[in-house]
């Protein structure tokens, strides 16, 4: 009755989340499991930017939930910001589900499933489902654990090594305050709030000691760390300050972070770009839109000029530098002109990968309530001349690495087992033959085939 299964859905720092949830409930003997159909307790970790993201997960434990009319000692909970979202009002619809528990309480889900297995375990009757949701201070500091897969027995019986992990995650910041028009985050996640530096920096050195190559930092608005709690150092911000210390560290050899917000990019977070040389040359950079009014009407602080001030800045001091981006499409009231200025924007930034979203109504947040809502057709119509402008931007940029040699981390077996993959700086994946011994290193390779969103290679080294 120890087995769980934690299936995530939405972004990195729900990826991230999940992770220290199972290394936490490890710690508490539990086992982690990698089909549902193995397990005694199932976890889904839910995503809420979007009513479509609830939905999905509200369908998944509906199913679920009939599992239980089968087996009732089975556990089910649900996690994260749809649980945050929407409380004990998840029970209205699905009153078998055990655990309800927010984006504050992650570290409570080991005590919870404790208390639940020892009544169950005791024939004691079981109780109300566990609602918690409420703040805590202090919270941002506890996803800290790294799960690290355990060994899998071989052909043999004997315990065989697990892959070896090559790049983590770290969270650094969490919640925000930018109070988007269309963005229900800061229901969910709560204010800023930052982990001190030196906790952070011990992470990731813990993390290089396992073989770690690569650190991607995490936060709701990344670039706002530590705004409030360490000051500014010769011109320097918190967030600038902790890639710095990052940097430093032996084994790290690439540092990324996402997400983070135009207005977090001051000249010295553009400066990092060509003095630290791990700090990778891709910038995921959220439009939303190319509209003033709009953007306006958004409330992002930014205008269209500002923000391709800071792409031709970053261009500068990084040439080559690669370029991802959110944008939104069908905002209430957005004119076929001021789709068009989005348009001509995006083209001008020539961004080698980006979200684009049609606007849905969410509700909670003050986007809701505005009137002059964008038919469906014009958002797909919308939608779709912009995947078109992406298309041709990635194919003409991996048409011009044909040819090059790229350095690749080398990250292991590709999903077909028979070749490697790995990325390039500018986060690019790459396929090709390379030998288990070269995980986790930085390797030459040349590009020699493209796809839109591949490249394929062949090693630039003596005997491989």
């Amino acid at each position: 009755m120890n087995r769980v299964y934690i299936k995530t859905y939405g972004c990195q720092m729900n990826e991230r989340d999940s992770d220290a949830v199972a290394a936490m409930l490890r710690g508490r003997g539990y086992r982690i499991v990698q089909s549902e159909d193995d397990c005694d307790i199932m976890l889904l970790n839910t995503c809420s930017v979007r009513d479509a993201a609830e939905q999905k997960a509200l369908g998944k434990a509906g199913y679920v939930v009939q599992r239980k009319k089968r087996n009732p000692d089975f556990i089910l909970g649900i996690l994260g910001c749809m649980a945050q979202n929407r409380g004990a009002e998840i029970l209205e619809r699905l009153p078998d589900v055990d655990l309800v528990i927010g984006t504050q309480k992650f570290h409570q889900v080991p005590g919870y499933l404790d208390n639940i297995r020892a009544a169950r375990e005791a024939g004691l009757p079981v109780g109300a489902s566990v609602v918690d949701i409420a703040e805590e201070p202090g919270s941002q500091n506890t996803i800290k654990d790294h799960y690290l897969p355990e060994p899998a027995p071989g052909p043999d019986g004997s315990a065989t090594e697990p892959a070896p992990q090559i790049s983590a995650f770290v969270s650094i910041q969490q919640g925000c305050n930018m109070d988007c028009a269309f963005c229900i985050v800061p229901k969910t996640r709560g204010d800023e709030r930052s982990r001190p530096m030196d906790e952070i920096v011990a992470e990731c050195a813990a993390l290089a000691a396992r073989g770690v190559r690569e650190i991607t930092l995490l936060g709701q608005i990344v670039t706002s760390y530590g705004r409030r709690d360490y000051v500014h150092t010769d011109g320097i911000s918190p967030f600038v300050q902790l890639i710095e210390r990052v940097h430093a560290l032996e084994g790290i050899a690439r540092i990324r972070f996402t997400s983070p917000h135009p207005r977090g990019f001051k000249d010295d977070l553009v400066a990092a770009y060509a003095r630290l040389p791990k700090l990778c040359p891709y910038v995921h950079l959220p439009l939303q839109s190319g509209s003033n009014r709009i953007l306006k009407a958004m409330n992002r602080p930014y205008t269209r000029e500002r923000y391709k001030e800071i792409v031709d800045a970053l261009r500068a001091s990084r040439p080559g530098m690669y370029f991802s981006t959110d944008v939104i499409v069908g905002f209430p009231g957005e004119s076929e002109e001021e789709f068009q200025q989005t348009r001509e924007l995006f083209e001008a930034c020539d961004y080698d990968m980006a979200y684009i979203f049609k606007y849905s109504i969410r509700t909670g947040t003050p986007a809701a309530g505005l009137g002059d809502q964008i038919a469906d057709e014009i958002k797909e119509r919308r939608n779709h001349a912009l995947l078109e402008i992406l298309k041709r931007n990635s194919e003409r940029r991996n048409a011009t690495l044909l040819g090059t040699v790229e350095e690749i981390l080398v990250e292991g077996p590709d999903k077909t087992g028979q070749r490697y993959t790995g990325r390039t700086a500018g986060n690019r994946v790459c396929i090709f033959d390379a030998s288990p011994r070269l995980v986790g290193q930085l390797v030459p390779l040349r590009i020699t085939r493209a796809s839109v969103s591949t490249l394929y290679g062949e090693l630039v080294l003596a005997e491989v």
